[in-house]
């Protein structure tokens, strides 16, 4: 067995649903899957003692877990006053419309599609409800949509789907692209670095303790399937699914599909750089 103190990022041990910071509170969606590793991660935000509460994607539309979430805040004397979104991806987004029904609330997201209400979310902005203050932190490359939430006074970063809990994320061509991802990667180690950023609250898996080591392990990571995937093309390994084939070889047969589409993101890269 691994000691998780071993892992990338020091993944917390335990049940992932419950109190995270002293700010934060997971409730874990029922959607486990291959894909999702334990469920999506449903965050509850709140500054002590304050009745109101931030929801961060309140997940897939299970009427069961968008109910639980509603009576988790109020269980502990909080209204939710406001939803926001990290992405658009169904298993953390497709819940939002009918959680705005039970909860009063607006949802505030990047994309314009996404949002119930006026106002939207842009790089710099700064959300704050009953004294809890978010930053919102652009981390486009999943998806183009995507972005992250700075809690400060908890020294931690949301980062949906930009950092998980255990394994890496799936930069899926079209619409993730991997320049945007190792930029929005560096971004987040800036935040480790200059900001004190320590713990990470991911959209799925564990809280990580330690935000710089898995910034730096998911950038290691990158380069080194960039490397193998430059010497599979180089091997005459030319088409997406060849070179899924050489270099996911240890992957599940299953997940194939997806690491295709990542190689499309790595081959675009490669490309663009004039690597291959």
């Amino acid at each position: 067995m691994t000691d998780a103190a071993a892992l990338p990022g020091r993944p917390r041990g335990g049940d992932l649903s419950g109190r995270a910071t002293p700010r934060a509170v997971n409730v874990l969606a029922p959607n486990a899957s291959a894909m999702t590793l334990d469920g999506t991660n449903t965050w509850i935000l709140a500054e002590p003692g304050s009745g109101l509460a931030v929801v961060v994607d309140p997940g897939p539309l299970d009427e069961g877990h968008l109910r639980h979430v509603v009576d988790t805040a109020e269980r502990a004397g909080q209204r939710v006053a406001l939803t926001l979104l990290t992405h658009g991806h169904p298993d953390h987004a497709e819940g939002a419309a009918r959680f705005a029904e039970l909860t009063g609330t607006k949802v505030r997201a990047l994309d314009p599609a996404l949002r119930l209400g006026d106002e939207g979310l842009a790089a710099g902005d700064v959300v704050t409800v009953g004294g809890l203050e978010l930053r919102v932190v652009p981390t486009p490359g999943h998806t183009a949509d995507s972005l992250s939430f700075h809690l400060p006074a908890d020294r931690a970063v949301l980062t949906g789907d930009t950092v998980l809990g255990r394994g890496t994320t799936v930069v899926a061509h079209p619409d993730g692209r991997l320049g945007d991802y190792l930029d929005s990667l560096r971004r987040l180690r800036s935040l480790t670095v200059d900001d004190g950023v320590h713990t990470v609250l991911p959209g799925h898996g564990p809280v990580l303790e330690d935000a710089q080591g898995a910034v730096e392990y998911y950038l290691a990571h990158r380069a080194h399937r960039l490397a193998q995937v430059e010497t599979a093309v180089e091997n005459g390994h030319r088409t997406p699914s060849e070179v899924v084939a050489h270099v996911y070889a240890d992957v599940d047969p299953s997940l194939w599909p997806a690491a295709e589409l990542s190689v499309r993101a790595q081959l675009e890269y490669l490309r663009g750089h004039g690597l291959i």
